[in-house]
């Protein structure tokens, strides 16, 4: 689920660090974060972690399908296929040789908000992926063989996980439903018509606005300093030309003035009902309340809604809350359920509606707000193991408000109070604020069995180094529960 994955992600303890030029030693953070910029103002951050000889080599860039024109959507997912195809010297079969043999692994993912690259390897073989990820961003090599072939695979993979999958289905309706203005109208992997009309040139013309040291950003984690890695990166980065930044707009939607409904007919062996409400994300205050909430209400089997729709009440065999703390523009904040055969969605959007209504009007007890704060706190601790975590985690606030924010996560949980939960919800879960939608299975050939966990699908499309396309699903943190989910999440340390 959304939220749970963002969670899973909150590897990073505090952290403070400081701008430093070319050349320059950088002070470490307090964490042992540290930045510094190359001569072509590309931002490197590091975080040191010297218990194991190993490192997190990441590269991010502002590219996401939210950076799309409307028309071409998928193209953001698409290129990522295509980072994969090789250079003029440096081939996809040799750029997989090159990190097997040296005993690494690697990925890439996609998502509204970016695309990221990265290779998870020994501190001692750091340069292979520095070369390799340097010449893919200024070498790339296009061809209109490639990129049919490629258009094939997402066309396919948009077939088998979105067209023949009713959860991911209902669910991107129901956000182009609920986002009128804001581009998470579209999917990551994009609208089928439009995938078909995409061309080479439009791909190249992608390449040359957002694969530039302006649009991209470096991060680091694991067994490293700055004055051995800031020359090195130098060497191959700093050299690139640095490009324009593309315009970052950031959207958000006019206030909704009424209920919004769709209903999705699909061959499924149990209905399904989505609810989603438009709500901030990070940059406002009211971000961690919602982080609280969706705890009460959606972590594990002592969370209300687990108690409400399946324990208690025999409504439903699922039932999940996700909220994305870290989306560059603002949100929605989902609830949703598979229904019990027997059962209607009726019956489980009234009991959920029943839910929010008690959190606006009954105080949350103090042991119920201190368990779900103590949930979120151990997530933010006790995954800090992952060293590609920990960078996914700095990457993400870097994109959505910058790094140092994290510092403010574990105090603004903490901060969050009864009285908080009360205004919060009654703020931002009305009826005008609300788009639901369900499932209502039809007859057809096979329809997808009910999910393992939640229906909400992360926004984030990944290319597995084996060559299978893969969409990430509830697992991280679990980006979205999942930053990946499972074994989708990349291949991490």
């Amino acid at each position: 689920m959304i939220s749970n994955s963002l969670k899973l992600l909150l590897t990073v303890l505090l952290t403070t660090a400081i701008h430093h030029g070319v050349g320059a030693v950088p002070a470490r953070g307090q964490e042992g974060v540290s930045e510094a910029l190359l001569s072509n103002g590309m931002r490197v951050i590091l975080q040191e972690n010297h218990r194991a000889p190993i490192v997190s080599f990441q590269v991010w860039y502002r590219a996401g399908s939210r950076n799309e024109q409307w028309g071409k959507t998928g193209l953001a997912h698409l290129f990522e296929h295509l980072m994969f195809k090789g250079t003029e010297t440096v081939s996809g079969s040799e750029f997989s040789r090159r990190i097997q043999e040296n005993g690494a692994e690697f990925n890439a993912f996609t998502s509204s908000d970016y695309a990221a690259y990265f290779e998870n390897l020994g501190s001692d073989r750091l340069q292979v992926a520095i070369d390799l990820e340097a010449d893919r961003m200024r070498n790339l090599k296009l061809s209109p063989e490639d990129f049919q072939t490629e258009k094939m695979v997402v066309m396919e993979e948009r077939r088998m996980r979105t067209e023949d999958n009713p959860q991911a289905y209902l669910l991107e309706q129901l956000d182009a439903t609920a986002y009128q203005n804001q581009p998470y109208r579209w999917p990551p992997v994009g609208w089928f018509d439009d995938l078909a009309r995409l061309t080479v040139e439009d791909a190249s013309a992608f390449y040359r606005t957002f694969y530039n040291p302006a649009n991209a950003f470096i991060v680091v984690v694991g067994d490293a300093t700055m004055e051995d890695l800031l020359p090195r990166l130098e060497k191959s980065f700093g050299v690139i030309p640095g490009g324009a930044v593309p315009e970052r707009f950031r959207f958000a939607d006019p206030p909704q003035v009424g209920m919004r409904r769709i209903e999705v007919e699909r061959p499924a062996q149990l209905a399904a009902v989505i609810m989603a409400y438009h709500v901030p994300n990070v940059r406002s205050p009211d971000a961690y309340v919602l982080e609280v909430i969706s705890s009460v209400l959606g972590a594990a089997k002592s969370s209300r809604l687990y108690e409400r729709l399946i324990a208690d009440g025999k409504l439903a065999v699922e039932a999940d809350a996700d909220y994305s703390l870290l989306s560059f523009d603002p949100g929605l904040f989902y609830i949703s359920a598979t229904v019990m055969p027997g059962k209607t969605a009726g019956d489980v959007e009234e009991a959920v509606t029943a839910e929010l209504e008690r959190l606006k009007n009954e105080p949350v007890s103090d042991e119920e707000l201190e368990k779900a704060k103590n949930q979120l706190e151990a997530m933010f601790v006790f995954h800090r193991d992952s060293l590609f975590y920990q960078g996914m985690m700095l990457a993400q606030y870097e994109i959505a408000v910058g790094w140092k924010e994290i510092a403010g996560y574990v105090p603004s949980i903490r901060k969050v109070t009864a009285e908080d939960i009360r205004r919060v919800a009654r703020l931002y879960f009305t009826p005008r604020n609300l788009t639901v939608g369900t499932i209502v299975p039809v007859a057809g050939e096979g329809g997808a069995p009910p999910p393992a966990s939640s229906p909400i699908i992360e926004k984030t499309v990944r290319l597995k180094n084996e060559g299978a396309v893969t969409t990430g699903v509830p697992c991280p943190g679990g980006p979205t529960g999942s930053a990946g989910s499972g074994e989708q999440e990349g291949r991490r340390l």
